[in-house]
């Protein structure tokens, strides 16, 4: 059964992925890869925020379904590598280094926030103030 809601999930987050890669990834490998950069940072902050709130409140096989369903496929470490070796196989050092940075240390920021956001919410739900 979990292969199933992980394919499931894959399934919607392999579609989001595609779809954000035709509008936003110029077809030139030598151009910045905005689109695989945004699907890794939203990924990122929806994981984050997955991941803080799930603790102890969803099913778990709703958390599977999520996080490596539709979040797993919805990312891309392998893509971000191939985009990133056409930038430094095209001279564009600068580009390259940018894109490297801006995934990891974007990511990591992206997964904080997430759980951020996501605390502030359940503790000002628990207080009945609004955010």
């Amino acid at each position: 059964m979990d292969m199933l809601i992980v394919g499931a999930g894959g399934i919607v987050g392999a579609l989001a992925r595609y779809g954000l890669s035709l509008v936003f990834n110029p077809a030139d490998p030598a151009a910045f890869p905005w689109g695989t950069l945004a699907c890794n940072l939203a990924g990122s902050f929806a994981l984050g925020s997955l991941a803080s709130a799930a603790e102890g409140r969803l099913p778990d096989w709703l958390k599977l379904g999520l996080s490596t369903g539709v979040i797993g496929s919805f990312t891309t470490f392998s893509t971000l590598s191939v985009e990133l070796l056409h930038l430094l196989q095209h001279g564009r050092l600068a580009a390259a280094l940018g894109y490297g940075l801006a995934s990891a240390a974007g990511g990591l920021l992206s997964v904080r926030a997430g759980m951020a956001l996501t605390e502030r919410r359940r503790y000002f739900a628990v207080k009945g103030g609004r955010p």
